[in-house]
């Protein structure tokens, strides 16, 4: 949520910049500052009356001390007068606040100057591109569902009868490298100073909306309505959380915490190839880092967390590219977004397998996430979050990009995980 004294003092700044992300209800600004100074008006009034009760009251009780109880009953109607009109401005007060909520939550957040103006993927810009060789497939290569169907690696079929469509079932070598591919993205995010975190898999309203999944992103939630609790989209909101209505030390920024969850997300998919097996799925797990960091290094952690999942994808050998999205195509929350896309050799496209995004204090002004400074300044902590990484797609390329004619051949770096070198 965006801070209102930052759109009061810097209205053109943000009309600019949400234009830029194609944000059509430019007309909620002039709204919000209208609605902003109805608040700040009765505030004024009310402190006023406030003041005006105080005095009276202090009169009243020395009118009574020097014996004067007429002239002290005679003030003491005016304060009750006073009383109604202080309910009437509380109330009013109330109603404007609440307004100026509303409307502050229907605002993303701005993006970064250097965000391309855009509204879709195809206006997303590469901001490094894959420089050495693609996996060299024999023509009848085949996609990752029917090797994981070949080698009886994942039962689709009986995902769908246990639970329903894009709810995969891996077993066998297949639920092994599963597994192994979470550990070794625990670990690597263990090395890279990243606290391990395992959160619940549910959460409450209040944790929703302090990530910003609410109100933007409820339809694409799973709810379990009899507890008025959410399954997580991914661990970002959790673990995030641990610090909602938290004041964190200076000294303690950046803290970096990691955390492996299944992912659950209502999304609807289209049919075709491109949301076939592992391409979309309801149900996936994932390992995410997340920082809370000082506003004037937030940007320099963004780059330390690009090259964190840059270096997992070197070590999986995995082809990739990686963009800077376009303004329409940025999360409600962020700032400034890159996507990581991996290249499915025997699909012969890329498939998304991160997102790694700052929040500025967008996400630390719902969460009242703060920190001291030096001077004992309160102030809004920044936030960020990546994929390191979302396991579906990456398990998808591994199967295509190394199947050969003896078997699926396992990157080096996850046989110690999973005890063998090929699936065959």
């Amino acid at each position: 949520m965006l801070q209102l004294s930052f759109i009061r003092e810097n209205k053109d700044t943000v009309l600019k910049r949400l234009k830029q992300r194609g944000f059509k209800q430019l007309d909620l600004i002039d709204v919000l500052i209208s609605e902003d100074e109805k608040r700040r008006k009765n505030q004024q009034l009310l402190e006023d009356l406030n003041a005006k009760r105080n005095k009276l009251s202090k009169e009243i009780g020395q009118l009574y001390g020097q014996g004067k109880r007429e002239e002290a009953e005679k003030l003491k109607g005016e304060t009750g007068n006073l009383k109604s009109d202080i309910e009437k401005f509380e109330s009013e007060l109330g109603e404007n606040k609440q307004k100026v909520f509303d409307i502050l939550v229907q605002i993303p957040n701005i993006p970064h100057e250097s965000v391309p103006v855009g509204n879709s993927d195809e206006d997303n810009e590469v901001h490094k591109d894959w420089s050495g060789d693609f996996p060299n497939l024999a023509e009848d290569a085949l996609p990752h569902w029917e090797l994981a169907k070949k080698y009886d690696l994942i039962d689709f079929e009986l995902g769908a009868k246990i639970t329903g469509s894009g709810f995969p079932l891996y077993k066998g070598k297949g639920s092994k490298l599963q597994r192994a591919l979470v550990s070794f993205f625990l670990d690597e995010a263990e090395k890279g100073g990243y606290l391990e975190i395992l959160p619940p898999f549910l959460v409450n309203e209040e944790s929703a909306f302090g990530t910003g999944q609410l109100p933007d992103k409820e339809g694409q939630m799973y709810y379990a309505n009899a507890d008025d609790l959410y399954l997580i989209p991914t661990a970002e909101v959790p673990i995030t959380n641990i610090y909602r209505n938290v004041i964190v030390s200076e000294a303690d920024l950046p803290i970096k915490l990691t955390g492996y969850t299944p992912c659950f997300r209502r999304e609807a998919g289209s049919y075709g190839a491109h949301v076939r097996g592992l391409n979309r799925v309801h149900q996936f797990d994932k390992v995410e880092i997340v920082q809370i960091q000082h506003p004037d290094k937030s940007y320099e952690s963004l780059d330390q967390m690009v090259i964190h999942i840059e270096n997992l994808l070197h070590k999986l050998e995995l082809p990739y590219r990686i963009l800077r999205l376009c303004g329409g195509d940025l999360g409600f929350t962020s700032n400034l977004t890159f996507d990581f896309e991996v290249f499915s050799a025997a699909q012969k496209r890329w498939l998304e397998v991160s997102s790694v995004s700052n929040f500025l204090s967008f996400q630390a002004n719902r969460l009242k996430l703060r920190f001291k400074d030096q001077n004992g300044k309160t102030q809004l902590a920044h936030t960020l979050n990546g994929s390191a990484l979302a396991l579906a797609r990456i398990y998808a390329s591994i199967l295509e990009n190394n199947q050969t004619e003896e078997g699926i051949v396992i990157p080096e770096v996850l046989r110690p995980y999973t005890g063998f070198a090929k699936i065959d």
